[in-house]
């Protein structure tokens, strides 16, 4: 074993470094003084006494009085015998007080238990960053499909929204959406990718609420107060319950079966737009 091997030892048995240092090279000699010991282990000069005199204290080197005090190793057996001494009551007082920490934190543990929630699967969101980090998750948590009723206001409307690309391409992806994706061109581009990145979509006049359906086992959706009116803020409600998801995909489908492609939407929407123009030119002409 080398000097820094034997170094490294002593201070995994609890000696500093500087400590395991110089009591390997006092080992060297019946006896060095303080000078010579910082020379020979490369400590600092201002540190060396404070350092022999923490091998003294601990019963691994003595003084030798003299006209120049000198210092030597106690033989490395007695050491090392005391340092494992020293590690091994260390240890016992360590098991003492993980066993009282043990009992202590048992009781407390135990009686915790008992005290459950029992709406602990219901999460209720209201502050917009909050309810976009908690679909962030969500989205990034589907494992087989999701399933979606997408309605403004968008938290992130669907040409922001990068993430449930790559959903929509790995994933079996299904969006129900509004007419009125059409009224904003910039939404109406955003879905097309959408659909184009391998999302199945349908469209229907109007949908009852903003809903979210992660592989039949998680409902995230939104809630307007009915009587607050003038305040459109939603509360969103995350919900984990298979039961729940079951019921809602069969009202997801139901709305599913009655919506048009996103080419038939669009050729409503020109359809319609083409009407009102028609007409607003007529009455033109007519005044």
């Amino acid at each position: 074993m080398t000097r820094e091997q034997a170094a490294d030892q002593l201070v995994r048995l609890g000696l500093t470094s500087y400590e395991a240092r110089a009591y390997v090279a006092l080992t060297g000699r019946d006896s060095f003084t303080a000078a010579q010991v910082a020379r020979l282990a490369g400590l600092p000069r201002q540190r060396i006494y404070d350092v022999l005199g923490g091998l003294v204290e601990k019963g691994l080197a003595a003084t030798r009085p003299g006209t120049v005090v000198k210092y030597a190793a106690t033989e490395p057996a007695a050491a090392i015998d005391r340092l494992v001494a020293i590690r091994r009551e260390d240890l016992a007082n360590l098991e003492k007080g993980a066993a009282a920490t043990i009992s202590s934190l048992t009781a407390a543990y135990n009686k915790g238990q008992e005290q459950t929630d029992p709406l602990e699967y219901i999460e209720v969101l209201r502050d917009p960053g909050a309810i976009n980090a908690r679909f962030a998750e969500l989205q990034a948590a589907v494992k087989r499909e999701i399933l979606v009723f997408t309605k403004p206001p968008y938290a992130k409307p669907p040409q922001e929204n990068v993430e449930g690309l790559l959903v929509a391409a790995t994933h079996e992806a299904r969006s129900i959406y509004e007419y009125s994706v059409f009224d904003d061109q910039a939404i109406a581009d955003g879905v097309r990718r959408f659909v184009q990145g391998g999302e199945a979509a349908r469209f229907v006049p109007r949908l009852p609420l903003k809903l979210v359906i992660i592989d039949e086992t998680i409902v995230m959706f939104g809630m307007q107060d009915p009587v607050a009116v003038s305040n459109p803020d939603l509360t969103i409600v995350v919900v984990e319950h298979p039961s729940l998801a079951t019921v809602l995909k069969m009202a997801f489908n139901a709305y599913w079966s009655q919506g048009i492609s996103f080419d038939e939407a669009e050729r409503r929407n020109r359809s319609a737009v083409s009407t009102q123009l028609a007409a607003e030119n007529s009455s033109t002409l007519v005044s």
